[in-house]
């Protein structure tokens, strides 16, 4: 089962960083303006973010399976037209299907893997879950450089797109290895309260990929408000609602919580670290596409090996191993602000982003597996849908604030990586210490509740 349920994980976050390597290439393709490529990178981010948590209901409600190939078979549809898009309204709408496609499989893929790997064997699939989550976000730019760079088949940009359908045709193929679970025929689906999560989380995911590039003209504070006033409605009024899309247990587990935020946090750093890395290379060092994907490579490469690592060590150290991989982060973003503005130092640099991709290789594969093994089975599906939402929301939030910081006035580029880097190592330390209060959590014994 795991093949099928990690190839759809790799797609959907392979389909992430990979457009935006091909940006000036579709903008220049299809003539367009950056304000309609933005919308192409955006319009994925916005659907999937807004489908999340209510995805999560839904499988429970409609079996999980069901809603894993629905899902699948809708990103695939997606992928197609976006690869043989005529124009930019197009591809943007076909963003936006392929962003919906992901947003239905997300949370079932962590439901499966709850319900259809024996108690024993589930740790160890948890951190290949974590891990395929952290090579796909790496993958991308590596991906998307080689395609765009060597202009596969003449396809152009379009060869970005065309290559998910195949990886995204193996779940679609796996479908009988999926567990056969029954839908929850008496829990109806809470509509109203979809309704406000998808407009709070739309609202505030799409002036965050915006406004930067806008100029942050008035209406981008308007959308931040209009989130605002959703998402506190939602909150206030789920306590109230016969069937909530988060269950209530899921608000009183502190592991929950704390799990949510850490991964909110980490992700508010990852992925605008390798985002602005890339952008520095070719905008500000005049990097080809392929030549900033290769300088990345270590990083990439370092994070297969600290994901394999990742289960034993989150066996021995538990919380701390995230911690401990968050300050190595830190590290690592103080240590390549210097040391990326000239020849000698992007070579002396390599070792340095190996022991950052090490790092982030293994909190990526740990952080799932510490978190989810604790929640209690009652909030467990909807943990399945808050860590995707908070991972996407973190994402996108991070990569417009380390944005603003790179765009800070500086008296040089290498001086504004260097602001940005700053800002990485704040947000890394910040996990290190949420990760801490997540270990001191752990080791409390569970109370009863009723």
């Amino acid at each position: 089962m795991l093949p099928v349920v990690l190839s759809a994980t790799f797609v959907q976050l392979l389909n992430v960083t990979i457009a935006q390597i091909a940006a000036p290439a579709i903008q220049s393709g299809l003539g367009t303006g950056p304000g309609a490529v933005q919308l192409v990178l955006a319009g994925y981010t916005l659907a999937y973010a807004c489908l999340l948590i209510t995805a999560a209901r839904l499988g429970e409600r409609y079996s999980y399976r069901r809603l894993f190939l629905l899902g699948t078979a809708v990103f695939t549809v997606g992928s197609v037209a976006c690869a043989a898009a005529p124009g930019a309204g197009w591809l943007i709408a076909a963003r936006l299907v392929q962003g919906a496609g992901s947003g239905l499989v997300a949370p079932q893929v962590l439901s499966l893997i709850r319900t259809g790997v024996a108690p024993e064997r589930r740790p160890r699939a948890l951190a290949l879950y974590g891990a395929t989550m952290g090579v796909a976000s790496l993958a991308g730019p590596l991906v998307g450089g080689l395609l765009v760079g060597t202009d596969l088949f003449g396809l152009g940009w379009r060869a970005v797109f065309l290559v998910t359908v195949p990886v995204a045709a193996v779940p679609l193929a796996g479908a009988a290895l999926l567990p056969r679970t029954r839908g929850t025929d008496g829990q109806r689906v809470d509509w109203v309260g979809a309704a406000l999560a998808a407009t709070g989380f739309g609202a505030l995911v799409l002036p965050c990929a915006l406004g930067r590039e806008t100029g942050w003209p008035w209406w981008t504070w308007a959308s931040f408000a209009v989130a605002a006033a959703a998402l506190i409605c939602f909150a206030l009024t789920l306590q109230r609602r016969p069937n909530p899309l988060i269950h209530p247990s899921a608000l009183r587990d502190g592991i929950a919580r704390r799990g949510v935020l850490l991964v909110f946090v980490f992700n508010a750093g990852v992925p605008s670290f390798t985002y602005l890395l890339f952008l520095h290379l070719q905008t500000a060092l005049g990097y080809p596409a392929l030549s900033a994907a290769l300088v990345s490579a270590p990083f990439a490469a370092a994070a297969v090996l600290g994901s394999r690592a990742a289960p034993a060590l989150s066996r021995r150290l538990g919380p701390t191993a995230l911690t401990a991989a968050a300050l190595v982060l830190a590290g690592t973003a103080l240590a390549l602000a210097p040391l990326i503005g000239t020849e000698p130092g992007r070579r002396a640099a390599l070792p340095v982003l190996a022991a950052g991709g090490a790092a982030f290789g293994l909190f990526t594969a740990a952080v799932f597996v510490l978190v989810l093994a604790r929640v209690r089975s009652a909030a467990a599906g909807s943990v399945s849908g808050l860590l995707p939402t908070a991972q996407q929301l973190g994402g996108s939030i991070g990569v417009t604030a380390a944005g603003l910081a790179y765009l800070t006035p500086a008296d040089s580029a290498n001086a504004a990586f260097a602001h940005a880097m700053a800002y990485e190592a704040a947000i890394f330390v910040l996990t290190a210490l949420i990760a801490l209060r997540l270990r001191r959590t752990g080791s409390e014994p569970e109370q009863s509740r009723p």
